[in-house]
């Protein structure tokens, strides 16, 4: 669990650029885009469509553009129906599988065999796995999610079944030799979680182990999008081609499997050296962030009300990000006509929001505002032994001088803290709370027109210093002025709310609330850790 702690409120000082610098630059950059939007008539009616347009024209110039149809976008709702939906989507693949995420529970013996079959029907079938090679081999020799995975390619063989783990370049040398295993994830992680099949991407915040599948809400989109699938297989092959090799063997203590460094991946080891690896990576990965990368836009009459932006922050990699300057943009254009009377909702299960992200969210100053987070009672780390179980409280600290911010900016009656709450961590019918993303209603053009969402962004980003910093975030914009999307984005928007309810200044003051000491002292220890919360 403390290396849970570390994977939240944690980044050492590593990183070449602070997150607090980042955003100033981009800001520059989204008004000098956006200038000819900044001079409309506040007063002028427009429709949600040219409202969407003042952001998509700047996103245009960030992130690669997607049009789809609104309905090949299916929004999944339980941690039940995700976990089927994807079981499902395997079972009739026809030609690859790509599964991109943190770590695969080391008992999820059930999503395995639905793998094997899958491959055992379909000859044709090809899967590839990108995990963490930390998280992924933390366990060893004891049962792993390396250990779990390797049999597969024993029985169809690498041609058929490949198995990589990104390795952060941030952890070489005497750091690596001497940091433990159970904090050694502080330092940087392959975090993006990207499920996809065939033609089909399930775009999520979800790992891939039973909480996931069961009790831990999280968001889940599906896209029906050759295309959509086909960009971010890309983005998996080419971080899995930068990452360490799984093969099965029998050496005693090796828990089933070895890990090399392919002789055919376009950069040496991390951990031979780091800075010659970082040096490849952003020559074999940078042109798949460019908006070139956008396909032939369709004709006129066939043209979607739908567009999709695919996200990364691949900084550890790269030393760049277009999830960063693309939420800069969103909010920026929050902040100013035709926009600046617009309503949001912005969710993180762990409340940890860097501090130029809190800024730019205030700074849209919206006509209303929702901020949703967890309950400690719904936190992941609550009743945990050691410095983890003391995160929940860290969080409630966070919140309570979100707060704040919020009356010293005097937006206490537009901005609401909403905590989620559902039964209990650790007893009977208790869940968790995972989810994070924004939802965008722009201000109704007429009477006729529903206030529902025509912007979300939905990944697996934290919005926190290390996602910024040091782990690999994948995550969407979703663009939309069609009235059908539109509702079924409210109706999410309003479904993750059903377990939560407002919190003040006043709830922070009930003793069961109160910080002690042990916490503050757990997170100055964070931070001499070489954390920031």
């Amino acid at each position: 669990m403390i290396i849970r702690n570390l994977l939240r409120i944690q980044a050492p000082k590593i990183a070449a650029r602070t997150i607090s610098r980042i955003p100033n630059r981009t800001l520059k950059t989204t008004r000098r885009y956006s200038t000819s939007n900044a001079s409309m008539p506040p007063s002028t009616p427009q429709s949600q469509a040219s409202m969407l347009a003042t952001i998509t024209t700047d996103l245009d110039k960030i992130a690669p553009r997607f049009e789809i149809q609104p309905d090949q976008i299916q929004i999944i709702q339980t941690p039940a129906e995700f976990y089927q939906t994807l079981k499902d989507r395997i079972s009739k693949a026809q030609h690859r599988i790509y599964l991109s995420t943190l770590y695969i529970g080391k008992t999820e013996h059930d999503l395995i065999s639905t793998i094997q079959n899958a491959l055992q029907k379909n000859p044709n079938l090809r899967v590839s796995f990108l995990t963490d090679a930390l998280r992924g081999t933390r366990e060893t020799p004891n049962p792993s999610t390396a250990s779990l995975l390797t049999p597969l390619i024993s029985e169809f063989g690498p041609e058929r079944v490949q198995v990589r783990m990104y390795h952060t370049p941030n952890l070489t040398g005497l750091r690596k030799k001497y940091v433990p295993k159970r904090i050694n994830e502080g330092w940087g992680l392959q975090h993006m979680k990207l499920y996809g099949v065939d033609d089909e991407i399930i775009m999520s915040g979800a790992n891939l182990s039973e909480d996931y599948f069961t009790n831990r809400q999280d968001r889940y989109h599906l896209f029906r999008s050759a295309a959509l699938t086909g960009y971010f297989a890309k983005i998996h092959d080419g971080v899995a081609a930068l990452s360490f090799d799984l093969q099965p063997s029998d050496v005693e203590g090796s828990g089933g499997y070895s890990m090399c460094w392919p002789t055919t991946n376009p950069a040496p080891s991390p951990l031979e050296s780091s800075s010659q690896y970082k040096h490849a990576a952003a020559k074999h990965l940078s042109h798949l962030l460019t908006s070139s990368n956008s396909p032939a836009m369709l004709p006129t009459a066939d043209k979607s009300t739908t567009t999709i932006y695919p996200l990364l922050s691949l900084v550890p990699l790269l030393n760049t990000s277009t999830e960063l300057p693309a939420l800069t943009t969103i909010l920026t254009s929050l902040s100013r006509p035709p926009l600046h009377n617009s309503t949001w909702t912005f969710t993180a299960g762990y409340f940890n929001m860097t501090s130029s992200f809190r800024r730019l969210l205030l700074s849209t100053r919206p006509r209303s505002g929702t901020v949703l987070t967890a309950h400690p009672h719904a936190n992941g780390f609550y009743g945990s032994p050691g410095i983890s179980g003391l995160l929940p409280g860290a969080y409630t600290h966070l919140a309570k001088m979100f707060l704040r911010k919020v009356k010293y900016e005097g937006l206490q009656d537009k901005i609401e803290l909403r905590e989620w709450r559902r039964g209990k961590v650790g007893e009977q019918g208790g869940w968790t709370y995972h989810a994070k993303g924004l939802w965008v209603t722009f201000p109704t053009g007429n009477a006729l027109d529903k206030e529902d969402p025509s912007l979300t962004v939905v990944g697996s980003s934290n919005y926190t210093k290390r996602s910024y910093e040091l782990d690999l975030e994948a995550n969407v914009v979703i663009a939309t002025s069609d009235p059908g999307l539109r509702r079924r984005l409210g109706e999410e928007v309003k479904w993750l709310g059903e377990h939560a309810k407002p919190v003040t200044e006043n709830e922070f003051e009930k003793p069961e609330r109160k910080v002690g000491l042990n916490v503050r002292l757990a997170m100055w220890a964070v931070r001499v850790l070489g954390g920031a919360l």
